[in-house]
């Protein structure tokens, strides 16, 4: 089913934007069109659940969506953000056992909209065009080297240089250009800013305060205006 006002050349568009689809041809990826399903979501509310058994993929139409992870002890870490046009909880689809989902995915903002793939009609498609199986192998080894890299970061890295990264890559993603320099909207609180960097919130609050004392940023806010990247830049190098 279609979502409301809906053509299917553009939900084409959505998949052929997505990194997974980003080499088929247009009429190919059309035809899994008919076999999305499409909801929408408030903030707060849960797209999947960590323990899920389902094995569905999923496309972000609009909004943002949190990925956090549960301990045994009920502690929430936040692993990433994603935004529109990422696909998300692909892992179980892939997994030739299905499941269970590592992770819980939360809407961050009201009208999260978005779009749903089983894992059945994805591989009957595959079984007829299976040269983007090799595509979706490169980005999926992407994502990993990617995962590898954080790792990395939370080994040798120190937090202002892991906290100067991060801002980075947010205003790559989310920042908006402004007279005063890169608005980045991160809609996160101290504690999930310091989780996405890997501490406690009392140290990454103390390294904001060190990078606005140095005039690099300005907080306002849940927005973080960047005035100095190459100042960022470098600090995430040393």
């Amino acid at each position: 089913m279609l979502a409301p006002n809906a053509l299917p050349f553009e939900e084409a568009d959505l998949l052929l934007g997505t990194a997974l689809f980003a080499q088929v041809p247009p009429d190919e990826a059309a035809q899994l069109i008919p076999h999305m399903q499409h909801h929408t979501y408030a903030k707060g509310e849960f797209i999947f659940r960590q323990g899920d058994t389902d094995k569905r993929m999923y496309v972000i139409e609009r909004g943002r969506i949190k990925l956090t992870r549960e301990s045994d002890d009920h502690r929430i870490q936040l692993l990433s953000i994603s935004a529109a046009g990422e696909i998300l909880g692909e892992i179980p689809v892939f997994d030739p056992h299905g499941g269970p989902r590592t992770a819980s995915a939360v809407a961050m903002i009201d009208g999260v909209s978005i779009a749903s793939l089983d894992h059945d009609t994805l591989f009957s498609w595959l079984n007829d065009h299976p040269r983007v199986a090799v595509d979706m192998l490169q980005v999926l080894a992407n994502r990993m080297r990617l995962n590898n890299e954080h790792i990395s970061d939370l080994v040798f890295m120190d937090v202002p240089g892991r906290l100067a990264k991060t801002l980075l890559d947010l205003a790559k993603r989310f920042g908006k250009p402004t007279e005063a320099g890169i608005a980045v909207p991160h809609d996160l609180t101290q504690e999930e800013l310091a989780q996405l960097v890997g501490t406690s919130r009392e140290t990454v609050n103390k390294a904001l305060m060190d990078f606005t004392n140095r005039g690099w940023i300005a907080r306002q806010g849940r927005t973080i205006v960047i005035y100095q990247p190459g100042q960022l830049i470098r600090r995430a190098h040393r």
